[in-house]
């Protein structure tokens, strides 16, 4: 990979990191649900008019959008407001990757590697010892919850994402958009109100709009754009292991930046799920080779 693509996959994960920041600020003003609808509109409108739409079907964009917008961003932004520090929500969102792997053995019977069933014991092992120290000041029960719960709904997501095959990811994200906001709106209605809705709207600052208009175009567009033109470029066993440095820009923004303690457990358990992705990466490097080794021999 030349240096300017390697860097690329480093900015990609910088923001992406630092992001769990940004959506501390925003929360300071807005409710979490009215927070990510705005997210999710500004992330369609106005591109929507000027993006092709993908040729897929309305129910993939849709069941996309809802997975990912009401499911990952919805679930996860609650737990940000009160339940569970920026840094260890970072962190605790990367298993995604293992639900991921659960999801596509029972979906489409894929079969795991024996590394990686070490994989997830490591990032089991740090689920636990941050479990253990719930209620405190960095997480509550719920916000570990919550984030799981967070980190399955964006598994699901990637499964509808892989069963749209390659398609033009930006008129993905702007398309899908379309239905991940209705639906948080919808539920920020029934659960935050009118009233609190309107009064966080005409208070918000222009710290609360910066906060929103960087979830959309940084993390969003910029992140998923340059992400996937790598990935379009470059073998995913190349670009992905970038994605290990997410919770390390997490864990190091929060501490800098909202003064985040970073005692002994919390180091430890984040080695460990670091540990169990980094794993898990190199199993599906040696799955790479091995099948463009079978592909040669053919």
């Amino acid at each position: 990979m030349p240096l300017s693509h390697l860097l690329l996959a480093l900015a990609v994960a910088f923001v992406w990191g630092t992001n769990f920041v940004v959506i501390k600020w925003g929360l300071a003003e807005l409710p979490p649900l009215l927070f990510a609808t705005l997210r999710f509109a500004l992330s369609a409108f106005p591109l929507l008019l000027f993006v092709r739409r993908p040729s897929l079907p309305w129910r993939t964009l849709a069941a996309f959008g809802v997975l990912l917008g009401a499911g990952q961003f919805g679930l996860l932004f609650y737990a940000l407001r009160a339940d569970i520090s920026p840094g260890l929500a970072s962190l605790v969102i990367q298993v995604q990757v293992f639900f991921t792997i659960g999801l596509a053995m029972t979906l489409d019977g894929e079969r795991p590697r024996r590394i990686q069933g070490a994989a997830l014991a490591l990032a089991v092992a740090g689920m636990a010892l941050i479990a253990l120290h719930a209620d405190t000041d960095d997480v509550t029960a719920l916000g570990l919850l919550l984030v799981l719960a967070a980190a399955l709904a964006w598994a699901a997501a990637n499964m509808v994402a892989k069963s749209a095959g390659r398609v033009d990811m930006l008129g993905f994200m702007v398309w899908s958009s379309l239905f991940a906001a209705p639906a948080l709106a919808v539920l920020s209605l029934a659960l935050e109100g009118p009233a609190r809705i309107a009064s966080s709207l005409t208070g918000a600052s222009w710290n609360a709009w910066a906060a929103v208009g960087w979830q959309s175009v940084g993390n969003t567009l910029f992140g998923y754009g340059a992400w996937n033109w790598l990935l379009a470029r470059h073998p995913a066993a190349t670009v992905t292991p970038a994605a290990l440095l997410v919770p390390v820009f997490g864990m190091a923004a929060s501490s800098a930046w909202l003064d985040e303690a970073m005692p002994a457990w919390k180091l430890g358990a984040t080695a460990l799920v670091i540990a169990g992705l980094a794993l898990n990466t190199l199993a599906s490097r040696s799955a790479a080779s091995a099948s463009v080794r079978a592909t040669a021999e053919t």
